[in-house]
């Protein structure tokens, strides 16, 4: 044997270092994924679980699928020769390349098959043949799945309930998911020698630790960011609160402001900051730089103290906030705008303030918000009789722990929301990059128990409020009741509140002058939307006599960029002459600084 043929020194050393680093970090990924089963299994000792077998109470809706499905023996016959056929085309295709003839390999066809999305960017997903082929028969197989049940013959919202469960199994089974199966995490482990694995499995470590037993991804930075520092910066001071509540107002940035203050209601499942991001993302600096009196509430991050509070008394709590504005402006009347299900609780707030006739609101703005929830969007799939005996049980000591919404939140995007971020962060090792509305996203917050009850209950399940038959109290609420002026946005893909559902629910408000905008985008992107962005689109229409949004837009006008300015046209005209601007507790003094202490409160820092 030629010495040519024999490895050199140099080589061999490299390759025993190289060997020997790989060791250590795999046993330093065994030690560490111990700890993570150790904190697990003591996380799950410590937890009381359901004996419901089925607590998302899937089993009726999947029963009902499949008698479906067989009812029609023919028409699954006749799908699941086509997909073992197209199986059979793609091995054969596979084959093809695998023996060099990419020429006939290109000559099989396929059927047409699902996108492919961001997680199967990597180079070998496409260039190499085997793992071309786990990728192509996986995004056949998903697409199998979810066209048999979509094709099913299935109430609605048996159908929703199926597809929206359909959809996040096969997206947590895609190869991209698992690290053997991923070319991407295999390239990563031979370059780095397991360092990447070292890496995320700390990370997964501190993120169980956060959060206390159970995995709380990172979504991004969570050092990056601080409320108060670089987030829900506008100016201002909280002027009072009680048990369930701050009340912030904002300082003028305009030497005169509108008569009539504007008073926020933000939506307590997650915290009001969303409207006070940074400075090129606050709704709240804008409207002050409009030149109005700008207030927003504060929801407490709830406990066990805040077990005995009801749907009752937080719209209690926002109407002694109506009270306090009104004193420390000395105005008869306010406006109102709301966000989410804050817009949910402003619109029976209305109701029972115009049934009673007191006028102390002046208008009612509702962004994304839902009054008729026969269609409720994809959140609707965790809601019915069964479901919320599940969430009782959760909610013993008092309220609803706030991953639980977390996860509700981050199950309506899993491939983007969870398991991109099980690739990047664990098994990848890297850190997630900053993001401010990623942040927000991960400041989850708590759920009053009755409060959350009877939103899920009287709104989710019975829809009571549109059909007339909501009680709060014991007295009836009636949304025709409302008789202000309404100003009322929806976004166009919206899949929390979608705009079919808001329109309608406008559209019963049969004693309001309503304007109703539908937005571009979804959401938070299409109501966090500053002028400035330049960014989406927006429509208006004064006839609502259609039935249907669609019929709607049929005749509406499209008007590029942000939908604030049309809403501040429309809030000048009714918002009085212009006096002196007004500092913050002036009146009844200040507590602290915004944006108060009650929004700083996290629950992984309990």
């Amino acid at each position: 044997m030629s010495d040519k043929t024999l490895p050199n020194d140099i080589d061999f050393q490299r390759a025993t270092q190289d060997g020997q680093e790989f060791s250590a970090n795999m046993h330093e990924v065994f030690e560490i994924s111990q700890e993570i089963w150790g904190k697990f299994l003591e996380a799950e000792a410590d937890e009381q679980h359901s004996t419901n077998p089925d607590p998302m109470n899937t089993m009726p809706a999947f029963t009902e699928l499949m008698t479906s499905l067989w009812s029609d023996p023919q028409k699954l016959a006749e799908s699941s020769q086509s997909y073992w056929a197209a199986q059979g085309q793609l091995w054969q295709r596979t084959m093809l390349k695998m023996m060099g003839s990419n020429e006939a390999a290109s000559e099989v066809e396929l059927p047409e098959m699902p996108a492919e999305g961001k997680r199967f960017k990597h180079d070998d997903w496409s260039e190499n043949a085997v793992f071309e082929y786990i990728k192509q028969s996986y995004l056949l197989t998903s697409g199998w799945v979810q066209d048999a049940v979509h094709e099913a013959d299935l109430e609605p919202k048996d159908r929703k309930k199926t597809e929206f469960y359909a959809r996040n199994f096969v997206e947590a089974m895609s190869p991209a998911n698992f690290a053997a199966l991923n070319p991407e995490v295999l390239e990563a482990t031979t370059e780095e020698k397991g360092q990447n694995l070292v890496r995320g499995l700390k990370m997964m470590l501190a993120d169980m630790e956060r959060g206390k037993g159970k995995l709380l991804i990172r979504q991004t930075d969570m050092d990056a960011f601080e409320v108060g520092r670089n987030m829900a910066m506008t100016e201002g001071k909280v002027i009072w609160q009680n048990n369930i509540l701050q009340l912030i107002q904002y300082s003028p940035l305009t030497e005169e402001v509108h008569s009539k203050p504007v008073l926020m209601i933000p939506p307590w499942i997650n915290k009001f900051y969303i409207l006070d991001l940074n400075e090129k993302k606050s709704m709240m600096k804008w409207l002050v730089e409009q030149g109005y009196t700008v207030f927003v509430i504060s929801w407490i991050n709830p406990d066990e103290a805040q077990k005995d509070e009801t749907w009752g008394s937080y719209m209690q709590g926002a109407s002694d906030a109506i009270d306090r504005v009104l004193a420390e402006t000395g105005q008869k009347q306010t406006h109102v705008a709301s966000y989410c299900i804050g817009g949910t609780m402003a619109a029976t707030l209305t109701a029972t303030l115009n049934r009673d006739g007191d006028k102390r609101i002046a208008s009612t703005t509702f962004f994304t918000s839902l009054v008729d929830f026969e269609d409720a969007g994809e959140l609707q799939v965790f809601v019915d009789d069964k479901t919320i005996a599940m969430v009782d049980e959760q909610m013993e000591q008092g309220y609803l722990p706030a991953q639980t919404m977390a996860s509700a939140f981050n199950m309506l995007r899993s491939s983007d929301l969870i398991w991109s971020y099980v690739v990047s962060n664990y098994m990848l090792g890297k850190a997630p990059v900053p993001f401010d509305l990623l942040y927000w996203n991960a400041d989850s917050t708590a759920m009053p128990a009755k409060v959350h009850h009877f939103y899920l209950d009287q709104f989710y399940t019975q829809n009571q409020f549109v059909k007339n038959k909501l009680e709060i109290d014991g007295k009836p609420v009636r949304l025709s009741a409302i008789n202000v002026p309404i100003y009322h946005v929806a976004t166009k893909e919206d899949h929390i509140a979608p705009p079919a559902s808001v329109y309608g629910g406008a559209r019963e408000m049969v004693s309001a002058d309503v304007r109703f905008v539908l937005a571009g985008s979804g959401h938070i992107a299409g109501v966090v939307n500053p002028p400035a962005a330049g960014k989406y689109e927006y429509w208006t229409n004064k006839d609502m006599s259609a039935e249907t949004l669609e019929g709607w837009l049929e005749g509406a006008d499209e008007s590029s960029g942000s939908w604030w300015p049309d809403w501040d046209k429309w809030l000048k005209r009714k918002s009085g002459k212009k006096v002196p601007a007004r500092a913050p507790g002036a009146i009844g003094g200040v507590l602290e600084d915004a944006p108060g202490a009650f929004v700083k409160l996290r629950f992984d820092q309990r």
